[in-house]
């Protein structure tokens, strides 16, 4: 009786634990969205995109002539006379190349979203529907430097996406990408937010949404459903050693892909706001030269004259905290919120200048077409310490360089210049927002600085503005 009553009370305490384990896996399971509903109500939308690109033709050989080896070569010479009589050749044609992608529904009447690079050059775009059906499409019009394509196929009555707010996206959000991957139709891959307002290399207008949702080659330009199923972003890059998905994937946000796409619509091209600065990060030292509390926002390297910036009393050695009321936490976000400004209306720009925070406002002007960034970013980040011989600068010098001083490093000695790395030939502009004119002006700024504290020291390297952190042990 003793051992039946032990075994109750033990099959009754397991029975308790068991409880609470499993309401917590059913409220886990709550949690997750329905990704079978949410491929049924979105695919019918999603669409596969085959393209061909014809190579260039290439060029006709006279006769004895070898491909590869330019005219009068030896080789080409001993075989002439064997060839005399023969009419010129060409090289057989490359076979047209065929690149495949995915896109998206945003229109009933046929408008689809997809990626530029995926229809950049293609001699024809054919666009396959779930249902099977296909059409040829056109280009309406595309934007290398966000990567966005408009194309345009003759239908009606067609299922559409639902468009989310790619502002509102949260990491560890679920997210739920669909696509072509490898020309396997209409393939469903799921993951979460891993990252927001992510740089890559030579994307300054794009911030970019990182997920490790499995995407591969075939599922650019496809769409990326947050959990109600709705397009917060368009799949377009990963980070790949093979070639094939390694966790990383990068999609552009859907608000920014809709600004471009209804320019892309009304215009056919795409107008970008100007602020007309070159800015760099802030790091640690920055920071604490600038009084920050921690390195954040985008330092103003230099203003371009006449810009919108100018006019509106920007300076180099501003730190803009925040643009028309969005943090600016790194330098990266900067360019596309510039980018993405109303042209023509005023924006506001808070500053940190001389330890004070500040608000201008700046009537932003469309990006020329010869300046390349919206704002530019210099890297780098060498520290510039003291123990210099410099000059000044004569007349000639400064007309060139554009300013009204300053001190061409003519050497570093030992000590903390060598260690940090001022090189012969910068020219300093600022010491702690001291001019320097003089030997005599470095001096007095040097003394100045209080050990273990970093100073801001603006210069000129090659002609380019930069920031450093000058700090002496």
């Amino acid at each position: 009786m003793k051992h039946r009553i032990l075994k109750i009370s033990l099959l009754a305490a397991a029975l308790s634990l068991c409880a609470p384990l499993a309401a917590l896996s059913m409220a886990q399971a709550a949690d997750l969205p329905d990704f079978v509903q949410m491929v049924k109500d979105v695919s019918p939308a999603v669409v596969n995109i085959n393209t061909t690109q014809r190579m260039p033709k290439r060029p006709e050989l006279p006769p004895g002539m070898l491909p590869g080896l330019p005219e009068g070569h030896p080789f080409n010479e001993l075989f002439r006379h064997f060839f005399e009589g023969i009419p010129p050749r060409s090289l057989p044609n490359a076979k047209p190349a065929r690149s495949l992608g995915s896109g998206f529904i945003v229109d009933a009447d046929g408008i689809i979203l997809t990626n530029a690079h995926v229809v950049k050059d293609a001699e024809s775009i054919n666009v396959r529907l779930q249902d099977k059906r296909e059409f040829p499409a056109k280009i309406i019009g595309l934007d290398e430097r966000t990567d966005v394509a408009v194309l345009k196929i003759e239908a009606s009555g067609l299922p559409t996406v639902r468009i989310g707010d790619s502002d509102r996206l949260q990491v560890g959000e679920w997210v739920l990408a669909i696509g072509s991957p490898f020309g396997l139709d209409f393939t469903a891959t799921q993951g979460i937010v891993s990252a927001i307002g992510r740089n890559l290399p030579d994307e300054n207008y794009v911030p970019f949404i990182q997920t490790d949702a499995a995407i591969n080659p075939g599922n650019s330009g496809g769409p990326l459903f947050n959990p109600r199923g709705e397009v917060v972003g368009i799949n377009s890059q990963i980070y790949s050693r093979s070639g094939g998905y390694m966790g990383l994937s990068f999609a552009i946000p859907i608000n920014t892909a809709m600004q471009v796409a209804d320019q892309l619509r009304k215009h056919g091209k795409v107008t970008r706001g100007w602020l007309g600065v070159m800015i760099q990060p802030v790091d640690a030292d920055l920071a604490k030269s600038f009084g920050l509390d921690r390195p954040r926002g985008a330092l103003i390297a230099q203003v371009q004259p006449g810009s919108p910036a100018d006019k509106a009393g920007l300076k180099a050695g501003d730190v803009i905290l925040a643009f028309n009321g969005y943090p600016i936490d790194d330098t990266a976000q900067l360019p596309a919120r510039v980018a993405s400004a109303e042209i023509g209306k005023r924006a506001e720009v808070q500053v940190l200048r001389e330890g004070k925070e500040r608000t201008l406002t700046v009537t932003i002007q469309a990006l020329p077409d010869d300046v390349e960034q919206a704002a530019d970013t210099l890297g780098g980040d060498a520290s510039t310490p003291l123990g210099l011989q410099v000059q000044p600068l004569d007349a000639a010098k400064r007309q060139e360089l554009g300013v009204g001083h300053g001190l061409l490093v003519r050497s570093v000695g030992e000590g903390p210049a060598a260690r940090a790395g001022v090189r012969p030939g910068d020219v300093l502009l600022e010491l702690g927002g001291v001019k320097l004119a003089s030997a005599a002006d470095l001096k007095q700024a040097a003394e100045r600085m209080t050990k273990g504290r970093p100073v801001a020291l603006r210069l000129l390297r090659d002609g380019s503005p930069l920031f450093l952190a000058l700090k002496v042990e």
